[in-house]
Formats: C-alpha cells, sequence, structure tokens
C-alpha cells in the first residue's frame, strides 16, 4: 500500500486527537506546576510529592484505564447510528465509575500507613501523609469526569473534555500559588497547598464538562435525564468485561513506574527527587501519544461498527505511523536538552541545598537519555492497544502487558537499579526493556487480529 494512503489521514487524525492531547497535557501540567512550586521548597518537599503521588498513579491508573471501555462501545454504537445502545453504555459507565472512584478513595486512604514499610526516608513520609490525605479525595471527580470523557472521546466531541481541563489547570495553578506559598493573606500550607489545588480543580472540571455537553445538540440527550439506578445486568457485564482488563493494562504499565519511584527511593531522596523530574517530563511526551492512542480506539470503533475491516487497517496503520514519527521528534528533543530541562525543577540560587540540587539535575539528565530511546517503544505500545481496545480486544493484551512489565521490564530494573550496579540508570534500562517488549508483542496481536477479520470477509 502507497504511503500517501496512511499520510492522507493525518489531518483528520490530528483534529481527533489534537484536543486529547492537550487535554492528557492538562493532567500532566497539573503535576508538572505542582513539582515545580512545591521544588522551591526543597529536595525532602519534592520527593514526598513524589511519592504520595506514587500511591494516586495506581488508584488513577485503574479509574482512567477502566473508563476506557466507553469509548469503543460509544463509537461502536455511533458508528452504527444507536442512540439507545450508546446512552446505555454512557449510564452504566457512569455508574461503574462513580462506585470505582469511591473505592479507589477509600483503597488510598487505608493504604497510606504502607509508607512507613516501603524504606523510604523518614522524612519525605511525614510530609507526604497529609498531602495524600486530601488528594486521595479528588479521586472521586476524577474517575467520574473520566467517565464522560471518554464518552466524548466516543462521540468525536474530543475537544471539550480539553476546555474542561484548561480550566482546572488555570484554578490549580493560582490556588497553587495561593496556598503554597501563602499569597494575598492566605495561610502558607506547602505541599498542602497543592493537594488543596487538586482536588478543587478537578471538582470544578467534571462540573464544567457536563455543562458543556448539556449545552450541545449531539451530546444533550445523552447526559440529562439520567436514570443512573435503573440497571441492566447485561449491560453492566460488558462494560465490566471490557472495562476490568483495560484497567489491568493501565494498571501493570503505570504500577512499574510507580515501581521506580519505590526503587529510586531506596536509594535516597536526590535520586528518588530525579526520577520525579525525569518521570514528569517523560509522561508530557506519553500524553501526546495517548492522545493518538484515543484516536485509535475512536476511529478503529467506528470502522467495527461498519464493519470495514480493511479501512480499519488502513487507518490503524496510518496513527501507528504518524505516532512514531512524533515520537522521533521527541526523542531527538530530549537527547539535544537533557542536561537543560532538569534544571527548570530545582533553584540553583538557593543556596543551602545547591549540593543536593546539583546532584538531583547531574541524575536525571542520564535519566533523559534512557527516556529518549524509549519515546518510540512507549508511542507505538499504547497507539497499538488503543486500536485493540477499538476492536473491543482486551483479554490477551491483558496478559501481554503483564508479561512485558513484570515478567521482563520489573526484573531488570530491580537486578540493574540496585546502587552497586547502575542505580538510578539501571531503574529506567528496566522500563527500557517493558516497554519494548510491550510494543513488539502488542503490534504483533494486531497484525492477527485484523488479517483474521478482513480473511472472513
Amino acid at each position: 500500500m502507497h504511503i500517501k494512503s496512511y499520510t492522507k489521514e493525518f489531518k483528520y487524525n490530528w483534529q481527533l486527537a489534537a484536543p486529547v492531547m492537550l487535554g492528557m497535557l492538562g493532567h500532566t501540567f497539573v503535576g508538572f506546576v505542582d513539582n515545580i512550586m512545591v521544588g522551591q521548597l526543597g529536595t525532602a518537599e519534592l520527593a514526598a510529592v513524589s511519592l504520595g503521588n506514587s500511591f494516586m498513579f495506581i488508584a488513577m491508573s485503574i479509574g482512567i484505564g477502566f473508563s476506557t471501555a466507553l469509548t469503543p462501545l460509544v463509537a461502536e454504537a455511533d458508528g452504527e447510528d444507536n442512540f439507545q445502545k450508546g446512552k446505555s453504555s454512557f449510564k452504566h459507565g457512569l455508574f461503574l465509575c462513580t462506585v470505582l472512584g469511591i473505592s479507589l478513595f477509600l483503597l488510598v486512604y487505608c493504604a497510606k500507613p504502607l509508607m512507613y514499610f516501603m524504606k523510604q526516608p523518614v522524612e519525605v513520609v511525614e510530609l507526604a501523609m497529609p498531602y495524600l490525605n486530601l488528594v486521595a479525595i479528588s479521586l472521586i471527580p476524577l474517575v467520574v469526569f473520566q467517565a464522560f470523557k471518554q464518552f466524548a472521546d466516543g462521540l468525536s466531541m474530543t475537544k471539550y473534555p480539553m476546555y474542561a481541563t484548561l480550566v482546572a489547570n488555570i484554578i490549580n495553578v493560582l490556588l497553587n500559588y495561593v496556598l503554597i506559598f501563602g499569597m494575598f493573606g492566605f495561610p502558607k500550607l506547602g505541599i498542602v497547598g497543592a493537594a488543596y489545588g487538586t482536588m478543587i480543580s478537578r471538582c470544578v472540571m467534571v462540573i464544567y464538562l457536563w455543562y458543556l455537553l448539556k449545552g450541545r445538540d449531539k451530546s444533550r440527550a445523552y447526559v440529562t435525564k439520567i436514570k443512573l439506578l435503573v440497571l441492566e445486568k447485561s449491560m453492566i457485564k460488558k462494560v465490566l468485561s471490557l472495562g476490568a482488563p483495560s484497567a489491568m493494562q493501565m494498571l501493570f504499565e503505570v504500577a512499574i513506574f510507580t515501581a521506580a519511584i519505590w526503587l529510586s527511593g531506596l536509594l535516597g531522596k536526590n535520586p528518588q527527587a530525579a526520577n520525579q523530574i525525569a518521570l514528569n517530563l517523560s509522561s508530557m511526551t506519553f500524553m501526546v501519544a495517548m492522545g493518538l492512542s484515543v484516536a485509535s480506539m475512536v476511529r478503529v470503533g467506528n470502522q467495527k461498527g461498519l464493519k470495514k475491516y480493511s479501512e480499519l487497517r488502513r487507518i490503524a496503520f496510518s496513527l501507528f505511523l504518524m505516532g512514531t514519527l512524533l515520537a522521533f521528534v521527541f526523542a531527538i528533543l530530549f537527547y539535544a536538552f537533557h542536561s537543560v530541562l532538569p534544571k527548570l525543577y530545582v533553584d540553583f540560587n538557593d543556596v543551602k541545598n545547591l549540593a543536593d540540587n546539583t546532584e538531583v539535575v547531574a541524575i536525571a539528565s542520564k535519566l533523559l537519555l534512557v527516556a529518549a530511546v524509549f519515546q518510540i517503544s512507549d508511542s507505538i505500545q499504547v497507539i497499538v492497544l488503543g486500536a485493540l481496545r477499538g476492536l473491543q480486544d482486551v483479554k490477551i493484551p491483558t496478559l501481554i502487558t503483564f508479561i512485558s512489565y513484570w515478567l521482563v521490564g520489573f526484573p531488570v530494573s530491580w537486578f540493574l537499579g540496585k546502587s552497586e550496579t547502575y542505580g538510578s540508570l539501571g531503574i529506567w534500562f528496566g522500563l527500557l526493556a517493558g516497554l519494548s517488549t510491550a510494543a513488539i508483542l502488542l503490534y504483533i496481536r494486531f497484525h492477527y487480529l485484523t488479517k483474521k477479520l478482513i480473511n472472513r470477509t
């Protein structure tokens, strides 16, 4: 097939993916702002936010992963022009996401004491506790927001979640500024101020997205007059059968990055702070790939509804190609600026912490070189995973992600991440190994399934 048959799809792919990218970058930007502002307080505070967020990452991955079940279901119903099927998928998904959000909050809240048994620096744990109390509550509005977001994505209305996320970010930045540093007569709350900013902005995000969707003809009937407690057992089963494996897929990936935070904590507060910087920067570029992954889910879901399997494969390959090209650009940028970017996170005018800050930047600079290499495999694996979700194929990909991250990636991180071997760099070699294995195996799965569907017709 000629290259133009793929590149001609780039414009529409971009129109669909760009708002998702900006919205996802908005989520990451909350962490970026928190890290930069908290980094001015000291490396212990930055490490505390990293440790607290490591618990949040796990819970968020389950919630966000589960909610992705809504996108292919709504996209398929939209492709079939079946309103009742689409509304039923959304209603049951919203109900299950609300229940899940409350459950995840309770889980994180009860899991806090585990920090004392993780061999983390004591001063870091003491600072992380009150921060985690408040951020855990924000899981409820976050997972409910995800239900609305994934529904909107399924209808190809990707710009509205982006608007809601941008508004939430502005609120978060303003609240962070006044509450962390005690500006304009507000109390100086330090990292607890960052937690308040996150919690309040996420509540606003849900309300604003609902308001936007209620005001649009295409989505109004879906998001109003929802009989949330009138449920069908068969539909709950369908959402669960897609949502639970999708949650596990995201959990397996996010958990290995969380394990990297914990393993770096065993090396000390400076390696942990450096790991947080490199993780925050690489997660920003990952959100671009996530945007293409959602576009992949939507477009593959639409073509599945239309039963156009050759078109489905061609469109998916256009997204894979687009993601790979963008990943190469990010890889070059990370390589070129690996020693400059970490300096954004620390204050070199702080004489008291100068030695710590210098060490943090030196470690983070090396980690960004590894991050430059895994841009390509990270991008491919998440976009192919989106295409497989669009096909509503979730069970085998869940097994693939487990094998890649926990039977390949984690052992490499564990053995090479000790202080006597490669330290922080060794931990990231494990991440590279896991992501590369996932990219290869998931691609093989997609290739096999689509060829099988085409040969049947």
